[in-house]
């Protein structure tokens, strides 16, 4: 039995092959520019797991300011690379809680947007695989709403300022 924050990863089969990008704070044009690059069939039915906010720094550096206001780098990403499978998730939280939830004294949130059915299928799996309750996967809908959950890292300099760098997720109250 795993320790208390521990999961058992087990081997899963996928359909298709998986990507992930995790930018930091990715910068408008350089990733996007990046996988056009790397594009074509090399990318093509490819699922891209986009776990990044698109942000610019304020000056104490923490995210000040969204680099795709009315858009989202998971949008600019599926445009520039329009056979390839984005799915934003994992980006309302610490990079602790990604892989192990169960660590906050309140059940967290993720959420899923992407606009293929089958490749938000296969991440919500992978999610469930690092210990992601079904009932606390969110699915938003297509790939246009993931500018909310982007939007949502304004947020987060202002918790830290406040509470210092402790686990958190900007979870749905039901």
């Amino acid at each position: 039995m795993p320790a208390h924050g521990e999961h058992p990863v087990e081997s899963r089969q996928v359909e298709f092959p998986l990507a992930l990008i995790a930018t930091g704070q990715a910068k408008p044009g350089e990733d996007e520019c990046t996988f056009r690059r790397i594009g074509g069939s090399v990318t093509a039915m490819l699922t891209l797991i986009d776990v990044s906010n698109a942000t610019r720094d304020a000056t104490d550096g923490l995210p000040g300011d969204l680099c795709y206001p009315g858009s989202s780098l998971a949008e600019q990403l599926q445009a520039a690379l329009p056979d390839t499978l984005v799915v934003k998730t994992l980006n309302t939280m610490l990079f602790a809680v990604m892989t192990a939830p169960d660590t906050l004294a309140v059940p967290p949130t993720v959420y899923v947007s992407g606009d293929d059915e089958g490749a938000k299928k296969t991440v919500t799996g992978l999610l469930g695989d690092l210990g992601w309750q079904p009932e606390r996967i969110e699915d938003l809908g297509d790939i246009t709403t993931a500018r909310a959950t982007e939007a949502m890292i304004l947020v987060v300099p202002h918790i830290l300022r406040r509470h210092g760098f402790k686990p958190f997720a900007v979870s749905l109250a039901r």
